[in-house]
């Protein structure tokens, strides 16, 4: 908590708790805005002992200039887009969800080009990932899926933005960390530097991360995204929200602390935290750099987990009572949008209105405090995900259609991006179906591949 209590006195003399700052609780309705329900009663704004407050949500989408509409297309595990045997197979299926993403009225498309110390391009850095063939180290000859992509996207009107997993050799093994390093390319970085891997227990096994605390790490992932800025038209480098590991890191990493901590004053949990901002802080400044001297304006966005901290733990957080990101991932985020690092961030609030800890209004809102007066443009994450008959919260159709029409009129807002393809436009059951329908068709005026 070192960096939170030196923060300017002045500056935080100026924040208020965001459930004080926005005009977020109205008297009466007006005629353009209702009290949400959910079982007969209005859902409450938040999940504060005592809370009055309503949630109030506007009765039509009113849309945003130069609004932003993004869908993760998710690699890993080949979630969203499956293995192919040839460059042309490749190419039929991207350009279908370019073309799907485009007459359902979005604006980019966030591909994951690296989910797994691999590469879904030519790299001098990272061997070609598994989950384009099925094996690692081997893809297409005369074939870059990158250049591809990124030419196919922007032929049709959306951004392309490269997506990548910095620190996940894997998520899970039952082999030991030296067995499963074994298994992968020669010339995969973890293969080549074991002692930069940490080997994390999870059920079933071991979750392996490159250690962020080990500088040849950091050094690694420049050289990694240099890469991309470098060969690739892309118009953003985009992080998801693995840091360090939601599962705990223990003390893994206590030799590393041991050997690279040059500050005897930080914690071995300030020090992890200090790893990760050193890393946006470096791509933010080697991006800009990169921008600058090529005329370019490639973008830096990531997408956190929704919650930084709770109101409980410091007057600066959310209104909320989940995990926090600031601790669990050491992820300072709301610190790196007040830096200025990022152009744009997308914090996943994957919680419907009526959530007993998280509560999509409160922390919609608390989002769109911490960007204001800022460089950093805010949109919100959306977790399509979840909605199936009899899921609390989520069982019916108008969840996600009621998350937008609330986000879009909020201050700061610039839009909503979607997790993931597939669930909006190949949903596998009857609500998801629908709630696909009433935000592309009813709010975007749009189109579907079905009925």
């Amino acid at each position: 908590m070192e960096k939170i209590s030196n923060m300017k006195t002045k500056l935080l003399a100026l924040l208020t708790p965001i459930a004080l700052s926005l005009p977020l609780y109205l008297p009466a309705a007006p005629n353009s805005f209702k009290v949400l329900y959910e079982n007969g009663k209005p859902v409450p704004y938040s999940c504060m002992k005592g809370e009055k407050r309503q949630v109030i949500i506007p009765t039509s989408y009113q849309k945003k200039n130069n609004e932003f509409r993004g869908a993760w297309v998710a690699t890993i595990s080949n979630l969203d887009f499956p293995k192919t045997d040839t460059p042309y197979a490749f190419k039929m299926k991207f350009r279908n969800i370019v073309t799907n993403l485009k007459r359902a009225g979005f604006t980019a498309v966030i591909f994951q080009v690296r989910p797994s110390s691999d590469a879904f391009y030519k790299s001098k850095y990272n061997p070609w990932s598994r989950y384009i063939r099925g094996t690692e180290g081997y893809a297409y000859q005369n074939f870059d899926p990158l250049h591809y992509m990124t030419a196919e996207a922007q032929r049709q009107g959306l951004e392309f933005h490269a997506w990548l997993n910095p620190f996940r050799v894997v998520k899970s093994t039952p082999l030991s960390k030296n067995d499963y390093l074994k298994t992968l390319a020669s010339n995969n970085f973890a293969r080549q530097n074991p002692d930069a891997v940490l080997a994390v227990p999870v059920q079933g096994g071991n979750m392996l991360i490159l250690d962020p605390g080990n500088p040849k790490v950091k050094d690694f992932l420049l050289k990694t995204i240099g890469e991309i800025i470098s060969n690739y038209n892309v118009n953003a480098i985009h992080f998801d929200d693995y840091f360090y590991p939601y599962e705990g890191i223990r003390d893994l990493d206590a030799a590393t602390y041991r050997t690279y901590n040059r500050n005897p004053k930080l914690t071995i949990q300030d020090w992890r935290r200090a790893n990760v901002d050193e890393l946006v802080s470096s791509i933010s400044s080697l991006i800009r750099k990169n921008n600058a001297a090529k005329g370019r304006q490639v973008q830096f966005g990531i997408s956190p987990f929704g919650i930084w901290l709770n109101y409980a733990t410091t007057k600066y957080g959310s209104l909320t009572n989940g995990s926090e990101s600031y601790f669990k991932q050491f992820a300072d985020t709301r610190y790196w949008v007040k830096k200025g690092w990022l152009d744009y961030v997308i914090p996943q609030i994957y919680w419907n209105f009526s959530h007993s800890k998280a509560p999509y209004a409160a922390l919609t809102d608390w989002w769109s405090d911490v960007v204001s007066g800022t460089r950093t443009r805010l949109y919100i994450g959306l977790g399509a995900y979840n909605v199936k008959p009899g899921a609390s919260g989520w069982g019916n159709s108008d969840e996600l259609k009621n998350q937008l029409l609330y986000t879009i009129r909020r201050p700061n807002i610039g839009g909503v991006c979607i997790f993931s393809y597939k669930h909006l436009f190949t949903p596998d059951n009857p609500v998801m179906k629908e709630a696909a329908k009433k935000l592309v068709v009813d709010c975007w005026e749009a189109e579907l591949p079905y009925r």
